[in-house]
This record gives structure tokens, C-alpha cells and sequence, in this order.
């Protein structure tokens, strides 16, 4: 599975942008579908999974009520909606596919990974 993420810029505080992530490989249906955050320097941060068919989701506690994750199988793609946006969001955002089909928080229980978009956000 090969992951390309777009969507990322530079946005002001309170703001909103759209990650999208396209998969190419015929496993994208069955697998969980993360994205991640990582700081220079840091470990990857958790921020939302799905499951393989979209019926479960998670969020970390620091974005939850401001970021939505969905999955669109049939474009083997998957969306970070982020809303209400604030500095401390300002990161490179990764994603990530397991080979589990239920969600998973773990940065090691993902197998795929993307090169990552950028997000900043500043006034």
C-alpha cells in the first residue's frame, strides 16, 4: 500500500482545512486507516483512526469535537476534516494504514506510511 497525503498550508487560528489521503494497493478496504502528527524531534502523535469499513472511529483527546475522520473506499481514500484549527496544531501530519481492519492508536501498529503534509497555523 502506497500513501500520498495533500491538503495541508498555512491557515489562520480558528480556521479549517481538509487532508486528504489516496491509497493505491487492492488491501486499502481491509485495512484501519490512521493519521498522526509528529513535532521536530518527537515521537508520532496520535490523532484519529478509522476502521476498515468507517463504522468505528477515535479521535485523541486534543482534538476531539474539532477533527473528523472519514473513509471513502471506493476512492481508496481517507479525509482528516480539521476545524476550528489552533497554533499548537502546527505539525507534519501523517498517514497510515494497518494491517488491522479495527481501530488502532498505536503508531507501531500501523505498517504503511505516507511522506507526510505540513500544517501550519498562524496569524
Amino acid at each position: 500500500v502506497q500513501l500520498v497525503e495533500s491538503g495541508g498550508g498555512l491557515v489562520q487560528p480558528g480556521g479549517s482545512l481538509r487532508l486528504s489521503c489516496a491509497a493505491s494497493g487492492r488491501t486499502f478496504g481491509s485495512n484501519a486507516m490512521g493519521w498522526f502528527r509528529q513535532a521536530p524531534g518527537k515521537d508520532y502523535e496520535f490523532v484519529a483512526t478509522i476502521s476498515r469499513n468507517g463504522g468505528n472511529t477515535d479521535y485523541a483527546d486534543s482534538v476531539k469535537g474539532r477533527f473528523s475522520i472519514s473513509k471513502d473506499n471506493a476512492k481508496n481514500t481517507v479525509y482528516l476534516q480539521m476545524n476550528t484549527l489552533k497554533p499548537e496544531d502546527t505539525v507534519v501530519y501523517y498517514c497510515a494504514a494497518s494491517k488491522y481492519s479495527r481501530i488502532r492508536t498505536s503508531w507501531n501498529e500501523y505498517d504503511y506510511w505516507g511522506q507526510g503534509t505540513q500544517v501550519t497555523v498562524s496569524s
